[in-house]
């Protein structure tokens, strides 16, 4: 009778952003991980990888652990990177919705009074206000999104090297006979 070598293998699903899945990839197959398929979906622009592992591999606790360490500092790196324009953007919405409001009084100034020339002319005035806000409003979006961005990259970049130092620490361990 023959002798088959038989494995078992634990399995793992996750769901990552299409933009991620290589990082994501990579960084599982440094703890003994195997990409076995991955599935697009269509709508959230998401994307599903299965991954399968030894269920006896050797310095599994250890790798466990050093996966979940990896796992934060990944996604640290995803908020890191959210951030650069999160408040900008929030202070771009607000800014804009007041200066279509300066806007929006003006037009009702000139339109609503009837022989009122001060009124009609305040209306035009504050038209044209408004018009500069909504005008200035990108550039003030672009300044504090640049110095949001000064702030964080070298955070980003600290973090980048940490989950690569992880990453090798995990590899290392796969490749490791003995502890």
């Amino acid at each position: 009778m023959q002798e088959k070598n038989f494995a078992s293998y634990e399995y793992m699903t996750k769901s990552v952003k299409a933009k991620d899945q290589t990082r994501v990839v990579d960084m599982y197959e440094a703890f003994g991980w195997e990409l076995t398929s991955s599935t697009p979906a269509i709508v959230s622009g998401t994307v599903t990888l299965s991954f399968k592992r030894d269920r006896k591999i050797n310095h599994k606790h250890e790798l466990n652990k050093l996966e979940r360490q990896a796992e934060e500092t990944f996604q640290t790196i995803n908020t890191l990177n959210a951030s650069k324009t999160l408040g900008a953007s929030i202070f771009a919405y607000v800014f804009g919705v007041i200066a279509i409001l300066v806007l929006g009084g003006g037009m009702c100034m000139t339109m609503l009074t009837e022989n009122n020339v001060p009124a009609f002319v305040g209306g035009i005035i504050l038209g044209i206000v408004g018009i500069a806000l909504c005008s200035v409003n990108y550039f003030i979006y672009k300044k504090l999104a640049e110095r949001k961005i000064k702030q964080v990259l070298p955070v980003i970049d600290e973090t980048e090297e940490k989950l690569a130092n992880i990453l090798e620490k995990g590899n290392g361990l796969l490749c490791a006979e003995t502890i």
